[in-house]
């Protein structure tokens, strides 16, 4: 087995952040890199000769240790340079390496370690299909155990590194006698020396270039020692699985974040309107404000994230915390991409400008691993519910009672002060879990604050955010009954108006 590397944290990040440095920007056009699919093969393989994935990796197999600090400052530095990159160190870590550590077969952990490790091996998840995407309990992919090993077949698509992963990590549900498929979920390991997955197409990805997605034919065969082994069900595994996926996604976020702070500012300060630098003009002020709120936040999620989450931990009941997090850094990567962009102005509009490019990049944060409209839903829900055993429906009450905004709740006691309907409509749920989840936020921004953060940013987040949760309540306290009414056939013709005029 490999040697585990005892060099310093610090030492690694800087090699890890000088040799990225060096591949982005200094031996490439990073821009038209960015405008290319895939990465070149070279730059591929000097990035992960400096051992990115072994940060999540234990260290009785040779890794760092799986820390979570180490991994998310890893895609911190990762994402300031490249967004995807980052996400690709997230597919590999998150989404395959850390489900191994945690549910595989030893045996199957000591080889598949030493793969990445020694040979530079990548893994990937396919969970989604093309008629199941949020909707993954009625995935169509079955298996049926035959001796030793498992037969699975079924049809995935926007698996990343589709073409590109040594293994996989594939969903599938259990199929009886009749073909009939059960409700549980089964997670298998493949190795695709082993064949069996036929990529049927590659997709034309509007962002996120440098990696590739696909449609994929399953067929394979997976031996018994290959399938991971929950703790209870498959079901509450791959809840356990996305929970700590989300609350890893301030890693991608807060290096992205500050890029986006970075380059806006450096644009503003050189440029010049109106005999002014952009810079003084109070709207841009209010901007820049935004930007820097957004770094914060992420920034106190993260360290919400490396304090409360080790690798060992089970999230399968962690949904508050971990939707709260994905949903609001992930609003917040692109409306960052979006100020930033604005911003620049013309020049931005262009793929191979950082700004422009971060827009397309970002959107797809905001859809994959629960839906954002989805995710504010559903913390509503688990609100609603945690609430139902409390004798008072006053939500005020309540999350000035719970762990995970009884800071924020106080500055917000006179718009909170009243009883809950428990039978709102599901518009009404999302703008809720909106303003709730934005609270989580911001009581994690106070946690930071008063652990030594830069005080002058988390008062200016905290700005910020009271602001945003302010308008997001006030929409909600507005009765919005508005339904399509729209019909191709009828007349909906303006200029039918003005013929009626004449």
């Amino acid at each position: 087995m490999k040697i585990v590397d005892n060099t310093s944290f610090v030492s690694f990040m800087e090699t890890y952040k000088s040799k990225l440095t060096e591949l982005f920007t200094q031996r490439n056009n990073e821009g038209l890199m960015a405008t290319q699919r895939g990465l070149p093969p070279y730059v591929l393989r000097q990035i992960l000769e400096c051992n990115p994935l072994s940060t999540f990796i234990p260290e009785e197999f040779g890794g760092r240790g799986a820390k979570t600090h180490e991994t998310l400052s890893m895609l911190e530095v990762s994402s300031y340079q490249s967004l995807p990159l980052s996400l690709m160190m997230g597919i590999n870590g998150a989404l395959f390496l850390q489900p191994l550590a945690n549910y595989g077969n030893e045996d199957v952990k000591e080889k598949i370690f030493r793969d990445f490790l020694d040979h530079k091996n990548m893994g990937g998840l396919m969970i989604t299909e093309p008629n199941f995407g949020s909707e993954a309990l009625k995935m169509q992919t079955g298996f049926l155990k035959s001796g030793e090993q498992y037969t699975i077949s079924g049809l995935k698509h926007w698996a990343g590194l589709t073409g590109w992963a040594d293994y996989w990590l594939i969903t599938a549900r259990e199929k009886d006698g009749h073909g009939n498929l059960g409700k549980d979920i089964g997670f298998f390991i493949h190795d695709t020396n082993n064949g069996g997955i036929e990529v049927v197409e590659v997709f034309q990805n509007l962002g996120l270039y440098m990696l590739p997605y696909g449609r994929n034919r399953i067929e394979i065969q997976v031996p018994e020692s290959h399938r991971l082994q929950p703790k209870s069900t498959g079901i509450t595994m791959m809840l356990d699985l996305l929970h700590r996926s989300r609350l890893q996604f301030p890693g991608m976020a807060t290096g992205f974040l500050r890029r986006m702070l970075d380059e806006a500012v450096q644009h503003c300060k050189s440029r010049n309107v109106g005999g002014s630098s952009l810079f003084n003009y109070d709207q841009v002020q209010e901007r820049l404000a935004h930007l820097q709120s957004y770094f914060t936040v992420s920034s106190a999620m993260s360290y919400f994230t490396s304090s409360n989450v080790p690798l060992e931990k089970d999230t399968s009941r962690a949904d508050l915390p971990a939707n709260s997090i994905k949903s609001v850094v992930t609003d917040y990567m692109q409306s960052a991409a979006q100020s930033l962009l604005q911003l620049v102005g013309a020049k931005g509009y262009k793929l191979d400008h950082i700004a422009g490019r971060s827009i397309v990049d970002s959107r797809p944060f905001q859809i994959f691993e629960g839906s954002n409209d989805i995710l504010y839903q559903q913390i509503t829900e688990s609100v609603l519910k945690m609430m139902r055993k409390m004798p008072s429906a006053n939500l005020y009450d309540f999350l000035s009672g719970y762990t995970h905004t009884e800071k924020a709740a106080d500055y917000f006691k006179d718009i909170l002060n009243f009883r809950i309907d428990y039978t709102i409509a599901q518009r009404k749920m999302v703008e809720l879990g909106q303003a709730i989840s934005r609270m989580v936020s911001m009581n994690m921004t106070i946690d930071l604050g008063e652990n030594g953060f830069n005080q002058e940013m988390i008062s200016n987040s905290l700005a910020v955010l009271q602001k945003e949760i302010r308008m997001i309540l006030s929409g909600y306290a507005v009765n919005n009954n508005a339904a399509v009414v729209y019909d191709p056939e009828a007349e909906s013709d303006w200029l039918t108006c003005l013929a009626s005029k004449s």
